[in-house]
């Protein structure tokens, strides 16, 4: 999956937001910073390039994203670790980042406290959440073919994971739960550019969680096809370019 989702997903998807959240890191300065949920280290290398005198720790909580980004970013310390668990000292850290990867954690509140606990007095918690699904021209084709592949009982995957913590109301609440201090919240508009709509669902399909809701319901050429066709027939063969839309928070401890 990581090779995958590397190839077909990140540059389209994940690095216009990722240069976008380096250059807010750069204005702040860090000197230690901690990464969560890094993946294959699309933000990872860019925080490496922008901070080369920083220390940079890069975590995730899948053992096979941080073998295959300990590869792609090696001047970062990478480790295996659970968000809402973290095994660093108390104060340890001037900046911790998570790009789209907050979605994923079990308890906001938990890992916000963690997160807050590893910070030193004034460090900054700088993040990204996607938008609401309508909001992913992307996903939206993708939902689209979803559904008309599996009729009776379509995934729900990213109504309800990557799109399910998309009300900036609920994140300022959990910030503030945790002992955060929002400084900032912009929601933030790019563009992503993909070779083929064929490519971007083969990413989709085999390099994400996605993959083992369609292989419970029959993946198959077939499913496959269908998908593809009706992706292609809402953003067209390639390059397809379309908006994606995610909210930036920027919180002090």
């Amino acid at each position: 999956m990581p090779a995958v989702y590397e190839q077909y997903l990140v540059p389209v998807i994940f690095r216009p937001f990722a240069e976008d959240l380096t250059a807010r890191a750069a204005a702040l300065r860090p000197q230690q910073i901690l990464e969560l949920a890094a993946g294959t280290g699309v933000l990872t290398a860019d925080l490496l390039a922008i901070a080369p005198l920083a220390e940079v720790t890069a975590t995730d909580l899948n053992e096979a994203m941080v073998a295959f980004g300990s590869t792609r970013a090696p001047g970062a310390v990478w480790r295996q670790a659970d968000a809402q668990r973290l095994p660093f000292l108390d104060g340890g850290f001037d900046l911790v980042v998570c790009q789209f990867g907050v979605m994923f954690f079990p308890d906001c509140i938990e890992a916000f406290t963690e997160v807050r606990r590893v910070l030193a007095p004034g460090g900054r918690f700088l993040f990204s959440t996607w938008g609401p699904l309508g909001t992913h021209a992307f996903e939206v084709a993708l939902q689209a073919g979803l559904e008309r592949a599996f009729p009776v009982d379509p995934p729900r995957f990213l109504q309800t994971v990557p799109h399910g913590y998309a009300d900036p109301a609920v994140v300022a609440a959990d910030l503030a739960a945790a002992g955060f201090a929002v400084e900032e919240e912009q929601e933030l508009t790019l563009q992503g550019r993909a070779a083929s709509t064929a490519d971007l669902a083969t990413g989709y399909l085999t390099g994400t969680p996605l993959r083992a809701a369609v292989e419970e319901r029959g993946d198959g050429p077939a499913v496959r096809a269908t998908i593809i066709e009706e992706m292609t027939a809402r953003l067209g063969p390639g390059p397809a370019i379309a908006p994606m839309t995610a909210y930036v928070f920027r919180a002090a401890a």
